[in-house]
């Protein structure tokens, strides 16, 4: 469920969650029994240890909002809405074929677009804003040690990635989504500072590892309701035993099964209230 909080644009003021909040708690405290009594080390090691793994566990859950402010679904808004989100491009075989099925479907969508591969394929990025997608943050390098990374190497990932999409779409991103969902507890100040909203989404269909779209198509479209926010890849797609990318198919159902059951797609960008 999404927390109410200010409308991604604008940095505003970060506020640590109970979690964290808690974390330093413990380290203050183990650090104040360690002056006091020595002898209490294994009590407060075992605290610390106990916090930090608190902390990995909620990283390594895209959905979880212990870190910070995360959208796993649309706000509450009338009408039946859903957002597809298509992550890792922009690719120049995938993402064009991608835009032409959205089309065909007069269907919008969000595209988490990697900074370095907009910078290489730019005029797609262009076609993307110009077909009235919407381009967002998904880090400059998708990096896989990015959930490993201090403030200072996040804070220069992300603003690397904003300056190159802003530049080529024309208008900066509003919302992030880390490389594979995996974060810290450094992320959400860092986005608080850049006015972005971290997005993961409900549900998702593995199009990066399973070569059969029908499949990949289930996975989407099993309990599928308004507000829902659909993961799928144009960038690393997974193909197809006759070498297709299984997005393509896949995509094509659940466009068409979300028409079927009055499901109208938004970007992001247009669910914000």
């Amino acid at each position: 469920m999404n927390a109410r909080h200010p409308a991604p644009g604008q940095p505003r003021r970060w506020r640590p969650t109970p979690l964290v909040g808690g974390a330093a708690a413990v380290h203050a405290g183990a650090l104040a029994a360690l002056a006091v009594a020595p002898a209490t080390w294994p009590w407060a090691a075992g605290g610390v240890i106990a916090s930090h793994l608190a902390l990995t566990a909620a990283g390594l859950w895209p959905r979880s909002t212990l870190l910070g402010h995360n959208w796993t679904t649309l706000p509450e808004q009338p009408g039946a809405r859903i957002a597809i989100t298509i992550d890792d491009g922009p690719d120049p075989d995938v993402t064009p074929r991608v835009l032409d099925l959205l089309d065909a479907h007069r269907a919008r969508a969000t595209f988490f677009c990697i900074g370095e591969r907009a910078r290489r394929h730019p005029r797609i990025v262009e076609a993307i804003v110009a077909r009235g997608h919407a381009v967002e943050n998904h880090s400059q390098r998708h990096r896989h040690h990015f959930s490993l990374q201090g403030p200072g190497a996040l804070r220069r990932e992300i603003d690397a990635a904003q300056t190159t999409l802003g530049e080529i779409a024309g208008t900066p991103p509003l919302f992030f989504r880390a490389p594979a969902g995996l974060r810290n507890p450094f992320l959400e100040p860092v986005l608080c500072g850049f006015g972005l909203q971290l997005a993961s989404w409900t549900r998702r269909g593995f199009d990066t590892r399973t070569g059969d779209a029908a499949l990949v198509a289930r996975r989407l479209l099993d309990g599928v309701a308004p507000r829902d926010i659909l993961l799928l890849h144009d960038g690393h797609a997974a193909r197809d035993a006759n070498g297709a990318p299984v997005v393509l198919a896949a995509l094509d159902t659940v466009l068409r099964v979300a028409a079927e059951r009055g499901l109208h797609t938004v970007t992001l960008r247009e669910a914000i209230v």
